[in-house]
C-alpha cells in the first residue's frame, strides 16, 4: 500500500502540469474553499498546494503587487496532506492528537528568515508572504 504524498493538479483551476508548490500549516486549510469538512488537527505534516504556470504568475502578482492572499481561491480537494488515519491504519495504532503550535511556530521562523533575506527568491517571498497572511488571519502571532 503506498501512503506517501502525490503529485496534485493547480489548487486554482485543476490542471495537472504544475510548476509550483508551496507549502502551508494545516490550519490553513480552513481558509482554502471546501476545506470546512477537514479535521485540520489531523493533518500531519504541511499542507501543498501546487499551481499551474498562468496560475503561479497570477499568484505572484497578487501577493507581490497587490497584497493579497490567494488562499480563499484555493480548492482544498487539491491540496496534498497526509491524515493522522492513514497514518495509523498503516501502523494499526492509534496516535495521540497532534499538537500543531510547533508547526505554526516553524512556518512563522521560516518566514521571517526569508523575509529578512534580501537574496530570497520570488516563490520562497511569495510562500512566506501567504503563509504569515494565513497564520495572522487565524490568530496566530510571533512571539
Amino acid at each position: 500500500m503506498y501512503t506517501g504524498k502525490t503529485e496534485r493538479p493547480c489548487c486554482l483551476c485543476g490542471e495537472r502540469e504544475t510548476v509550483a508548490r508551496l507549502d502551508l500549516p494545516p490550519r490553513a486549510v480552513t481558509l482554502m474553499r471546501n476545506g470546512d469538512p477537514i479535521a485540520w488537527r489531523d493533518i500531519v505534516g504541511e499542507v501543498s498546494v501546487h499551481f499551474c504556470s498562468s496560475d503561479w504568475e497570477t499568484v505572484t502578482d497578487l501577493v507581490s503587487n497587490l497584497g493579497m492572499s490567494p488562499l480563499s481561491r484555493c480548492n482544498a480537494a487539491y491540496a496534498s496532506f497526509d491524515l493522522r488515519e492513514d497514518f495509523e491504519a498503516l501502523l494499526n495504532a492509534t496516535r495521540d492528537e497532534p499538537d500543531q503550535t510547533e508547526t505554526e511556530r516553524r512556518f512563522l521562523e521560516e518566514t521571517d528568515r526569508v523575509l529578512t533575506d534580501a537574496d530570497a527568491e520570488t516563490r520562497a517571498v511569495v510562500e512566506a508572504k501567504i503563509v504569515r497572511w494565513a497564520l495572522e488571519d487565524l490568530g496566530v502571532t510571533p512571539d
